[in-house]
């Protein structure tokens, strides 16, 4: 049975992938030797190819051609993809609890946040609440 189009495109993300992703993210757009020159422990170029095909098999990836090379860039915004990823990460791991997601990285964050942090959290907190969410 093949992979259906319309599934979450981060539930299937391995650990290179997302990395291939973040390259893609960060330069706005790349070459599959862009992505091995900012990736040197990538077994090689074939390889490279390869996984940014299936990226573009769920979605995340687009690329147009320029002469003999493909273009990548991403299919979805970064902050799409964030809240993908986190929504994975909730469900997996925090039993679909927000208050178990917040607890966590506030207990990993506590120590490089300053009062400001702080304020601007308390303010996104309200604003929350004012809405309803």
């Amino acid at each position: 049975m093949g992979r259906k189009k319309g599934r979450k495109q981060s539930e299937y993300l391995s650990k290179r992938e997302k990395q291939i992703m973040d390259v893609i993210y960060r330069r706005g757009k790349a070459t599959v030797a862009d992505v091995c020159e900012d990736l040197p422990d990538i077994p090689n170029y074939t390889a490279a190819r390869v996984l940014m095909h299936l990226l573009e098999d769920k979605g995340l990836l687009k690329h147009e051609r320029q002469g003999q090379r493909y273009i990548y860039h991403p299919a979805v915004s970064a902050e799409r993809a964030r809240r993908s990823e986190l929504n994975h990460l909730m469900h997996t791991f925090f039993r679909d609890s927000p208050k178990e997601v917040m607890a966590d990285l506030l207990e990993l964050s506590q120590r490089d946040m300053d009062e400001e942090d702080w304020e601007e959290i308390y303010g996104m907190i309200e604003e929350a609440r004012k809405q309803g969410r």
